[in-house]
């Protein structure tokens, strides 16, 4: 009986989280396919408008993003989340990005409070993208990036800069359901 309960309890929660992890409608950062194969994909970025902030050793990176779109910048203007959201490595340092809203730009967009949370532009560009899904932990991403490294190595295309991490699920979505991307900046001849 009891056996019974905890398949059922399951199923209950499997059916109220499966719609939350599915139907999220957060804009996503545009692009265009340049290329496809069985490994990767590469993309063509125009310039992207970001908030992002470096890792201090302190691990609240994604609390201090979320609380610039909750409001705490000098509009106290609460921004919708898009997706992914980045981190990467920057002289050193792991820096998180949040992308923004298309509506804002360079000169609409809310100051941010904290002054370790800054307003940036991602130059456009090509990128290198290996989809996988799961958790998106060092181990799991440290394994893409290496099998995308490799790869783009073999096909003689050259990588600009470090591996980034996209993550466009919420933590509730079950892992096998959540999109996580392994991403290179690369040169790319048209």
């Amino acid at each position: 009986m009891k056996k019974i309960l905890l398949k059922v309890n399951f199923i209950i929660c499997l059916i109220f989280l499966f719609p939350y992890s599915t139907t999220m409608a957060n804009e996503e950062a545009k692009y265009d396919v340049i290329q496809k194969n069985d490994i990767y994909e590469i993309r063509y970025y125009s310039d992207r408008l970001i908030v992002q902030v470096a890792n201090k050793g302190d691990n609240s990176s994604f609390r201090k993003l979320f609380n610039y779109i909750s409001g705490q910048n000098k509009n106290s203007e609460k921004i919708a989340m898009t997706i992914p959201v980045t981190q990467t490595q920057e002289d050193g340092e792991m820096v998180m990005q949040f992308y923004l809203p298309s509506k804002f730009s360079k000169e609409t967009t809310p100051i941010p409070n904290n002054p370790n949370v800054e307003i940036s532009i991602i130059p456009e560009g090509y990128f290198a993208v290996l989809q996988f899904s799961g958790r998106s932990s060092d181990k799991n991403f440290d394994k893409h990036h290496k099998i995308l490294k490799q790869k783009l190595l073999e096909d003689n295309i050259s990588i600009k800069g470090s591996a980034i991490r996209a993550t466009y699920n919420s933590p509730f979505t079950l892992p096998p359901l959540r999109r996580n991307e392994s991403m290179f900046s690369i040169h790319w001849k048209k």
